[in-house]
């Protein structure tokens, strides 16, 4: 298996609404992926606004043969809430998710399964609903394949996880050069532990929600001089798939362009050498240095906010004035402005913190962000 898979997360869409998926340009985007001989898609119940799995049912499940294709979902469970629930009540649960996932994508059975987005709080969640226990029986029913989690959170936790799931199949990490040396997100710790219990690894967010791809002027040129064929993203990309253990790597991508350029790096992968890797390593320390938010643009945070606060819009202008792009963030900002609740209408009700996967204190970020522009 070719080691890019297509992240449903990102999905072209129609009109700048993120639940209104362009339906047309995700089938040629499929067909293409397909035909280049990619065959793992990836996709969960929160992608656009619980719109990704249905529009994969439709793009690729209706249209292509079963046996052509991978897919892998995610049981949710930043969505379960064990209060006052019956364990008969907390299964019910979990089966309803999982018989809609399977309605929604038309798939028969998931070939990969996740427990999805696991840091502490949610390892305990799913512990009470044994919701691992759940999907290992959906795999010995054969609605399943492979079962795993996805992680976001240090490696005590995440050893804490693998002792308790000690026949885990396979674990999605957060990996790219920027996170390596990460304090909280802490790719290469998670990385060297997941090998150290010999799992499989996918690796997801290797561009890190397109901050890898849009670098600073400095970067870019430090990029192009070691190899002027390569866009930004490829690098990000490779750096992640030439990790040992590492047998795929996610890629949200919008259009054509973004998918053709992946394609074309994965396509006869040849990993980086040890120098590569670590010119890469030291290259994101410095953009870490710029201090800009740590937002990959996921949008879980959407659906969770009261005042519809568009949060990942206004961190990303920050971060375009941060690391000097360009793209007249200043001028995006009070255009954003005009049509959207501003940042200062926060009433730090701490739902966007509960559930976003980069643990980013969104309140006062957001307090950050107004202040800065107001200057």
């Amino acid at each position: 298996m070719k080691k890019l898979g297509f992240g449903l997360m990102r999905l072209p869409i129609i009109d700048n609404k993120n639940d209104q998926i362009d339906l047309d340009a995700l089938k040629e985007m499929v067909d293409a992926f397909l035909d280049q001989g990619f065959t793992y898609f990836d996709t969960a119940w929160f992608y656009h606004q619980e719109q990704s799995e249905v529009a994969i049912g439709q793009a690729l499940v209706a249209r292509h043969p079963r046996e052509s294709f991978v897919l892998a979902d995610k049981l949710p469970v930043a969505l379960f809430h064990p209060e006052n629930k019956s364990p008969e009540a907390l299964r019910e649960e979990m089966e309803s998710y999982f018989s809609k996932q399977l309605e929604k994508t038309g798939a028969g059975y998931f070939d990969y399964y996740l427990l999805h987005s696991l840091d502490k709080e949610k390892f305990s969640i799913a512990k009470t609903y044994q919701a691992y226990e759940f999907i290992k029986e959906k795999k010995a029913k054969g609605l399943i394949k492979e079962i795993g989690f996805s992680f976001h959170d240090t490696s005590p936790v995440l050893e804490e996880i693998l002792k308790a799931y000690p026949d885990v199949d396979f674990v999605q990490l957060q990996i790219n050069y920027l996170d390596w040396n990460h304090e909280s997100i802490q790719s290469k710790k998670n990385y060297q532990l997941v090998r150290k219990y010999g799992k499989k690894i996918i690796v997801m967010e290797p561009v890190k929600g397109g901050t890898l791809s849009r670098l600073p002027e400095t970067m870019a040129q430090a990029l192009k001089e070691r190899d002027p064929a390569a866009s930004q993203a490829s690098w990000a990309l490779a750096f992640a798939a030439s990790l040992e253990g590492v047998f795929m790597v996610l890629s949200g991508m919008s259009n054509m362009d973004q998918l053709k350029d992946n394609m074309a790096r994965m396509e006869n992968f040849t990993p980086l050498s040890q120098k590569d890797q670590d010119f890469l390593i030291e290259e994101g320390e410095k953009l870490k240095a710029r201090k800009f938010i740590g937002c990959t643009e996921c949008e879980y945070c959407l659906g969770k906010c009261p005042k519809h606060i568009p949060i990942p819009r206004y961190f990303t202008l920050y971060n375009w004035d941060h690391l000097g792009l360009g793209l007249d963030p200043k001028g995006r900002y009070k255009k954003t402005l005009q049509n959207q609740t501003p940042p200062d209408q926060c009433i730090a009700c701490g739902a966007c913190e509960t559930i976003c996967p980069q643990h980013l204190e969104i309140i006062d970020l957001l307090k950050k962000v107004d202040q800065y522009f107001d200057k």
